[in-house]
């Protein structure tokens, strides 16, 4: 993979004719399969292009019209609603294009998502989505495809992001729990890393700026039964804990039924704030306060940035790039 001042680039025809010293029209004549040149200069140019890791653009080669143009978008767990809101949300914006998305679900696991990436690389014409490697051995995997990465920065050229700033919301939700007299507050965090999430910096922050000391950080399984045991957990250790934040919308309503069958009144013994806004919290009894976002706006800036990445124009800015989490009042808290 060549590389630039700013990180990898994609690999040209142009280098592979350098590095063979071919001309350009001859590199072509070989990865067409043409018979103009030599069995021998064809072999050198398909190994230096291997070597290289060229991928031929389908752009490039004027093959791809906005209705074939391919993309893979890869979720870490299609059984969690928020997931599937956005992926539905990226479809819908796609079909309005006329793009193909094929959906993968690595089920939040590195090694399913190295595999995933080794086997789509030459089968679409970007990848977008939730990717946790580093995004130098997403280099290598998808040799030189265009990647939109969500919830994450980016500092390789060719890729670009979609920031969730949630920072703001949850300092909202922590605010409005200070000032109903809420001191005891903890956070479920999630369990799927082994270091503190984003949620978690915004939360200490928030809490900090409250001049209130967290009772406790404890992680849970993003999955209803991780966030009723953890719950459980927590409060059996610190039982005076009133107010609860939690990593996302799924762990808060399984904390929400640890607290019923534990006896706690909810919001009145201990009030539960989740991160995501899922329909689904309308749903449950009390109603799920939450720091919100809006999945459609996620979904579609996600296909706008492949759009522009694709077309080589100017990606959205640090700021359209952002899609704001707000605090949403319901029954919880």
């Amino acid at each position: 993979m060549a590389s630039s001042a700013n990180g990898p680039r994609r690999v040209t025809i142009d280098d592979v004719a350098r590095a063979a010293g071919v001309s350009r029209q001859t590199v072509s004549r070989a990865l067409n399969d043409k018979g103009e040149i030599d069995a021998s200069t064809k072999q050198r140019v398909l190994d230096t292009a291997h070597e290289l890791g060229y991928r031929p653009s389908r752009f490039a080669r004027g093959l791809v019209r906005q209705d074939s143009i391919s993309v893979g978008l890869m979720i870490p767990d299609l059984l969690n609603p928020f997931f599937t809101e956005v992926a539905a949300a990226a479809l819908e914006a796609a079909r309005k294009r006329g793009w193909h998305v094929v959906v993968y679900d690595t089920g939040d696991r590195v090694e399913e998502e190295r595999g995933t990436l080794e086997v789509i690389a030459s089968q679409v014409d970007a990848v977008v989505g939730y990717l946790s490697l580093p995004e130098g051995e997403i280099d290598k995997l998808i040799r030189g495809l265009p990647a939109v990465l969500i919830d994450r920065e980016h500092r390789a050229e060719r890729y670009n992001a979609i920031r969730i700033d949630g920072e703001a919301g949850v300092h909202a939700a922590i605010r409005h729990l200070a000032d109903a007299g809420h001191h005891r507050i903890a956070m479920l965090d999630h369990a799927a890393r082994s270091e503190p999430s984003i949620r978690h910096h915004w939360f200490a922050t928030a809490m900090a700026a409250c001049g209130l000391e967290p009772v406790a950080v404890s992680r849970a399984d993003q999955s209803l039964e991780g966030g009723e045991h953890a719950l459980r957990e927590l409060l059996a250790e610190h039982p005076d804990v009133t107010a609860v934040f939690t990593f996302n919308d799924i762990i808060a309503i399984g904390a929400l039924r640890a607290a019923r069958r534990l006896g706690r009144r909810v919001p009145r013994d201990l009030a539960v704030i989740g991160f995501d806004g899922l329909q689904l919290g309308t749903l449950v009894e009390p109603a799920l306060t939450t720091v919100a976002l809006d999945t459609r706006e996620l979904g579609a800036l996600t296909i706008e940035q492949a759009g522009r990445l694709l077309a080589r124009s100017g990606p959205l800015s640090h700021d359209e790039a952002a899609v704001k989490a707000e605090l949403r009042l319901r029954e919880s808290a």
